[in-house]
């Protein structure tokens, strides 16, 4: 699988990154949710993992042709939105060698593989209510 760079959002020491792949998805690294009030709200089945990254993240789809990057609803992959603004997301656990080979990624970080599809509707237009924040 190859990657294209779309951006980060960094800070020394953090570097949550967003990537489109050549096979209709987005890549997104972040870091790894180990909060037990998190992860105790969520259903992670086996194969998934969940991640956290700011919601400015998301700006960096304007480089992949989106209109906008920001985000009006807050469903899946989108779990939470933490009191500090951030987002918590939840998907299949990057593992392919070749993506990850293009990618500079601390231990404290991993990286989700999400259809397009999904990120992109989180862009759209929704008159219903917004997905719950944590507490």
């Amino acid at each position: 699988m190859k990657l294209r760079f779309l951006g980060k959002n960094s800070t020394p020491g953090d570097s949550p990154t967003l990537y489109a792949s050549d096979q209709e998805t987005y890549v997104i690294q972040g870091w790894k949710v180990y909060a037990n009030e998190l992860l105790m709200q969520l259903d992670v089945p086996a194969g998934q993992t969940v991640i956290e990254v700011p919601t400015e993240l998301f700006e960096h789809l304007t480089k992949d042709g989106q209109e906008s990057g920001e985000v009006r609803q807050f469903t899946a992959p989108i779990m939470l939105v933490t009191e500090q603004g951030t987002c918590v997301l939840q998907g299949p656990e990057m593992h392919d060698a070749e993506a990850l080979s293009q990618m500079r990624m601390p231990d404290y970080e991993t990286c989700i593989e999400v259809p397009k599809s999904s990120i992109t509707a989180l862009l759209e237009e929704n008159s219903g209510p917004d997905h719950p924040s944590a507490a």
